[in-house]
């Protein structure tokens, strides 16, 4: 994987694609994000992001969800080209 193309989702801009490769969140909340589909390999959507930056709605296997910086901010993925 090219190293210049991982970001976590945190950093990622209306509009772009990221791949999951590993989250950094443990307990309810991890078991939590799994069950919504937020699992390695899963592609996620970045949809919108708050005019402060916090929270930002995510999509991900047909769902759309928000997330706080505390957990956008550690789970890292691929940034996946447009096409």
């Amino acid at each position: 994987m090219d190293k210049t193309n991982c970001i976590t989702l945190y950093e990622g801009k209306n509009g772009d694609f990221i791949q999951i490769t590993s989250m950094d969140i443990e307990g309810v909340m991890r078991r939590r994000l799994l069950d919504l589909g937020f699992v390695p390999g899963a592609v996620v959507e970045v949809i919108r992001k708050s005019p402060l930056g916090d929270p930002i709605a995510f999509r991900v296997s047909q769902t759309t969800i928000a997330l706080r910086r505390e957990e956008s901010s550690k789970i890292q993925g691929e940034l996946m080209k447009h096409e």
